[in-house]
């Protein structure tokens, strides 16, 4: 087998996305993942919110309704009830989605290996070596760039020396099917420090599917017990009613921001590994298909131009320096454990300025920044995928 232009590693949304784009471009990728199967073992929740769902053509079938609604909830269980114009939200069916992208990535020419680790990277002369594992087989493969693609704990950033994800939350939900009793498309978002130190407890149903789940930073909560007693607030106070579970998702997400080092002359990373989350919401699928979007765009140019010193523009530090808001805010997320102190907040929120707050950060359209180095990304943003 000849060897590629890049090797993505992890094949999530922003690995799909990423060599979905390039063999678009007709480069010869080889995409990898751990999974025998890219529609198990989910781990996000899947929302898309509304610069995402305009940009982006997103096949309607693997969308839940459209969402309006949002009740944020203080520890005392007293309601702000906030609603948009606007279609803010929708719940992605991702294994679907996974599913419909994996098969585009195949149609364009995308080489795809399941059930296969990365050990190691091996640096040649004109490319790196990847040393890979699939079940007892152990092969190699050549490959000009890697990309990584690997989530938030990245094997990838530790082979290639780039930066890694020093903090994150850890999030927990049980995925139900919605029994059509619990009104409308809604999101419920529970602001306690006790129960999700640092983060959220949500509940979101759209007539379709229900996601109950909670996050927060490990070493101050357990995930499991504070999910069923989140459960018991829904059924008991919220009056929400879940149908059958379906599956539990779970897993880390980085909280500290885009990374600063996030290329070599090797490859760079994207999605989770590069820290592409929004520090205050802990969003993280707005940003990943938005650097999937720029990550194709440097790699091919590095191809054309046959200079690996194009990845130098692919700085994590432009984008650092433009959430520096959202990095405070999530410091004082971070250190705040006073239920008395989250309650006046929250009663805060109830004024005409606290309102206006709380519906900018729910429903604002800004999304992730374009960077300076790369220049405005080419529109339209869409996403080739068949509907």
């Amino acid at each position: 087998m000849p060897g590629f232009d890049c090797a993505v590693i992890g094949a999530g949304l922003a690995g799909l996305s990423v060599a979905l784009k390039l063999g678009r471009l007709g480069r010869r990728v080889l995409l990898i993942d751990r999974k025998t199967s890219l529609s198990s073992g989910v781990h996000t929740t899947g929302i898309f919110v509304r610069r995402t769902l305009e940009d982006f053509d997103l096949p309607a079938d693997c969308l839940g309704p459209p969402i309006r609604n949002v009740s944020l909830y203080s520890p005392a269980l007293k309601p702000l009830e906030l609603e948009s114009p606007f279609d803010e939200f929708r719940v992605g069916r991702m294994a679907r989605l996974y599913s419909e992208l994996a098969n585009q990535c195949r149609a364009v020419g995308v080489t795809t290996v399941l059930d296969t680790s990365l050990g190691s990277i091996e640096r040649q002369p004109a490319s790196s070596l990847l040393h890979l594992s699939t079940g007892l087989r152990t092969w190699t493969m050549p490959a000009k760039y890697v990309i990584g693609a690997d989530g938030a704990g990245s094997r990838v950033a530790e082979l290639l020396g780039l930066s890694r994800n020093s903090e994150w939350i850890v999030g927990l939900e049980d995925v139900y099917r919605d029994t059509f009793k619990s009104g409308p498309p809604r999101m419920h978002c529970l602001l306690d420090p006790q129960l999700a130190p640092g983060y959220i407890a949500w509940a979101v149903h759209d007539g379709g599917e229900m996601h109950l789940g909670v996050g927060g930073y490990a070493k101050d909560f357990r995930p499991a017990e504070a999910l069923q007693k989140w459960m018991h607030i829904a059924r008991t106070t919220l009056g929400l009613e879940p149908g059958q579970r379906l599956e539990r998702r779970g897993g880390r997400i980085p909280v500290g921001g885009v990374l600063p080092r996030i290329a070599c002359d090797q490859g760079l990373l994207v999605g989770d590994a590069a820290g592409a989350v929004s520090p205050l919401t802990a969003g993280g699928l707005d940003p990943c298909l938005r650097l999937s979007d720029m990550a194709a765009q440097v790699i091919d140019s590095a191809l054309r131009s046959d200079s690996p010193e194009v990845l130098a523009n692919y700085s994590g530090r432009a984008f650092r320096r433009k959430f520096r808001t959202r990095l405070w805010l999530r410091s004082a997320l971070r250190t705040v454990r006073s239920r008395t102190l989250i309650n006046a907040a929250c009663w805060c929120l109830h004024t005409p300025p606290g309102r206006k707050l709380a519906e900018r950060i729910f429903f604002h359209p800004a999304s992730f920044p374009d960077t300076p180095g790369l220049g405005r990304l080419q529109q339209p943003h869409r996403l080739p995928i068949s509907t």
